[in-house]
C-alpha cells in the first residue's frame, strides 16, 4: 500500500509541474518568417499564434496567391518550432520515465 501511496504523490507532483511548464510554454515566444523575412508570425510555444506582420513589399495586387503561400510556410514553420520547443521541455520534466506520456 505504501507503494501505491508513493506513487500517487508522484504522479500529483508530475502534475503540477507540467501545469508549470505548460504556463511557461504559454509565456514563451518562437518566431518564423518567409520570403526573406516578408512576413513574419511570432506564436507562443504552444503553437498559438499571437502575431502576423506583413512587409507591405509582400502585397502585390493580383498576386494573392503567393502572399498565402508565404502567411502559410511561416505559419507552418511557427508551429513547428513551438513544438519543437514544447517537446524540449516536456522532455526535461518526463525524460527518465520509462514510458512516454500521450503529449
Amino acid at each position: 500500500m505504501a507503494d501505491f501511496m508513493k506513487m500517487l504523490q508522484q504522479a500529483q507532483e508530475l502534475q503540477g509541474r507540467l501545469q508549470k511548464v505548460e504556463q511557461e510554454l504559454a509565456q514563451q515566444t518562437v518566431k518564423a518568417s518567409s520570403g526573406g523575412g516578408m512576413v513574419t508570425v511570432e506564436a507562443n510555444a504552444l503553437g498559438v499564434v499571437q502575431s502576423i506582420k506583413i512587409d507591405p513589399a509582400a502585397v502585390v495586387p493580383g498576386d494573392v496567391e503567393m502572399l498565402e503561400d508565404l502567411l502559410l510556410v511561416a505559419v507552418t514553420e511557427a508551429q513547428k518550432k513551438a513544438e519543437r520547443a514544447k517537446q524540449d521541455e516536456m522532455g526535461k520534466l518526463t525524460g527518465n520515465l520509462p514510458f512516454k506520456l500521450p503529449f
